[in-house]
C-alpha cells in the first residue's frame, strides 16, 4: 500500500466504494486522515463499514463542514452530462475533487528515495484503444528482462495498493479518460498516447473534452518522455505541443502503416515489420508475423508502443525482441480460446466500440463475425467499408435485430450467445476465425465485458466438446 500523504487529521470524503474508492480509503487512512465514506448501494457501506471506515450520507446538509477533500470513484460523473449530486455539493462547498490517481501521484515520492541509486519511475499509458494490451506488454517487457515492475490502475490492482517502488523499480499504469480528467496531479516520467477514437463522449461533451481529457496526462503532467501515436489528428497536434522542434528526441511518434521520416525518434509497422528510426537512420527491426499473441496491425501499434517505452528505459532493442515472443496476450483481446479442425476461435469482447471493432476485423483474413450489444453513440456508419474480411455476423443483444440493419454483411439475427458460437461454428469452414468483437457496450445482456468474454469461451468449450 501506498499511504497517503498530505491529509494527517483530517477529514477527506471518499465517493464510491467499488476497488478504487476502498483501495483509497484504506490509503488515506494509512496517511493519518480521517476517511468519512459513502456509496448509494448498502452493500458497499456494509463493507466499508466491516474495515472500521464511519459512512456517513453526503448529500444531507452540512456535509461537508470540515472536510479538506472528495475523493471520487472513477465512475461517478463530476461534470458531464451532469455533475453527481455529491460532487455538486462538494464544489457549491468549495471543497478540492479529486481521485485515487490524483492522491497516488502526490504520494509516490518518499525522502527515501533520496539514498536510491536509480529513482523509481512512472510509465502512464492512455488512448482510446489498445492501452490494456500496451501496458501489460511494458510490463511483460520489463519483467521478462529482469526490471522490477508493477502494473496497475485501469488494469490489475488500484493504483494505491500497489508496493512502494525500490530502487530502479518501474510503475506502469493504465489510465482511463475518467481517470486523468479529474486527476489533481499527474506527473508520470513516461506518457504513452495510443490513439483517438470516438468514445465516451456523454461523459466528456463532445469529442473535444474526451481528447482534453486524455491530452491533461501530458500537458499538465510534462513526461520528461512522450511517446504518442500519430495516425490521428489529435494525435499529431499533441506530438507537435509536445515536442521543440523536429530533432527533439523527448517525443517518440509511432505509427501502425505509415513510414514515418525525419531528424527525431520514430517507431512504426509496416507490413508486418517494426522498424526504429533515429536521427534519419534505422536502429532496429523486429518481424511481428509470428508473434502469436500480438496478431494484426492494431496489436502491431501496441508493440510499437511499448518497444518506445522500453528503448526510453534503456532496454536494448534484442532484449524487447524476445520478451515479445513470449508475451502471451491478455483475456477478452484478440485471446485465442481455441482452435478445431481448421477454425480458430477469438475472444475480442474488449472491442466495445467502432474502432476497436474494425481493427479486430483487420487481423484475420476470414471471419464468422459474433457483434452486438447495447449500440454506442454514433451508430455503426463508420464500420461500412471495413467488414471485407467477414464471411458473415452473427448478432447478439437485446436490439439485435436493429443493430443487423445497420451492416454492410450478411447478418444472421442470434440474440444469444449460445445460438451465435452455434450457428457461426457450424457455417465456419478450415481457415476460418470465429471472432466476438462486439463494437458494442455489453450492459444490455451482462455485467461488463470480461463476463460476455468469458460466455463465449464457454460457449465455444460447450460447442467443441
Amino acid at each position: 500500500m501506498i499511504p497517503v500523504r498530505g491529509f494527517e487529521n483530517t477529514k477527506v470524503a471518499v465517493l464510491g466504494l467499488g476497488r478504487s474508492g476502498l483501495s483509497a480509503a484504506r490509503a488515506l487512512r494509512a496517511g493519518g486522515a480521517r476517511p468519512i465514506c459513502w456509496d448509494d448501494n448498502p452493500a458497499a457501506r456494509d463493507a466499508a463499514e466491516t474495515e472500521g471506515f464511519t459512512c456517513a450520507d453526503l448529500k444531507s446538509p452540512g456535509a461537508f463542514d470540515g472536510i479538506a477533500t472528495l475523493i471520487v470513484s472513477p465512475g461517478i460523473p463530476h461534470l458531464y452530462p451532469a455533475p453527481n449530486p455529491v460532487v455538486a455539493a462538494a464544489l457549491a462547498a468549495g471543497v478540492p475533487v479529486d481521485n485515487d490517481i490524483g492522491l497516488f501521484f502526490r504520494s509516490l515520492a518518499t525522502p527515501e528515495w533520496d539514498r536510491m541509486e536509480v529513482m523509481p519511475r512512472v510509465v502512464a499509458v492512455t488512448g482510446s484503444n489498445g492501452k490494456s494490451t500496451t501496458s501489460a506488454l511494458i510490463h511483460h517487457i520489463l519483467t521478462s528482462s529482469h526490471r522490477s515492475a508493477q502494473l496497475a490502475g485501469n488494469i490489475g490492482r488500484g493504483v494505491l495498493d500497489l508496493d512502494p517502488p525500490g530502487d530502479g523499480d518501474v510503475v506502469v499504469l493504465e489510465l482511463s479518460s475518467y481517470q486523468t480528467d479529474l486527476a489533481r496531479a499527474l506527473t508520470p516520467d513516461v506518457a504513452v498516447f495510443t490513439n483517438l477514437s470516438p468514445d465516451h463522449l456523454d461523459r466528456h461533451g463532445g469529442l473535444g473534452g474526451y481528447f482534453a481529457a486524455k491530452r491533461r496526462l501530458f500537458a499538465e503532467g510534462g513526461p520528461d518522455r512522450a511517446v504518442i501515436g500519430v495516425d490521428e489528428a489529435e494525435g499529431l497536434f499533441l506530438a507537435g505541443q509536445m515536442s521543440e522542434g523536429p530533432a527533439d528526441d523527448r517525443v517518440i511518434r509511432i505509427s501502425s502503416g505509415q513510414k514515418l521520416t525525419g531528424p527525431g525518434w520514430q517507431v512504426f509497422a509496416r507490413k508486418g515489420y517494426l522498424a526504429e528510426y533515429r536521427k534519419g537512420r534505422q536502429a532496429a527491426s523486429i518481424d511481428l508475423r509470428a508473434i502469436p499473441g500480438l496478431p494484426g496491425a492494431h496489436n502491431h501499434q501496441n508493440a510499437c508502443a511499448a518497444y518506445a517505452v522500453a528503448r526510453a528505459l534503456g532496454l536494448a532493442p534484442r532484449q524487447i525482441e524476445q520478451a515479445l515472443h513470449s508475451y502471451p496476450g491478455l483475456p477478452h483481446r484478440s485471446q485465442l480460446i481455441a482452435e478445431a479442425n481448421g477454425v480458430r476461435f477469438v475472444n475480442d469482447s474488449k472491442a466495445t466500440n467502432v474502432d476497436s471493432a474494425a481493427k479486430a476485423l483487420a487481423a484475420f483474413p476470414r471471419i464468422r463475425w459474433i457483434c452486438g450489444g447495447l449500440e454506442k453513440e454514433g451508430g455503426l456508419d463508420a464500420l461500412r467499408g471495413q467488414t471485407g474480411t467477414v464471411a458473415k455476423a452473427y448478432v447478439i443483444g437485446r436490439e439485435a435485430a436493429a443493430f443487423a440493419l445497420q451492416l454492410d454483411v450478411e447478418a444472421e439475427v442470434c440474440t444469444t450467445m449460445a445460438q451465435a458460437v452455434a450457428r457461426a461454428t457450424a457455417e465456419a469452414d478450415p481457415g476460418d476465425t470465429v471472432l466476438l468483437a462486439p463494437a458494442a457496450a455489453s450492459f444490455d445482456q451482462y455485467d461488463n465485458f470480461e463476463q460476455r468474454g468469458e460466455d463465449f469461451t464457454a460457449e465455444v468449450r460447450k460447442t467443441l466438446g
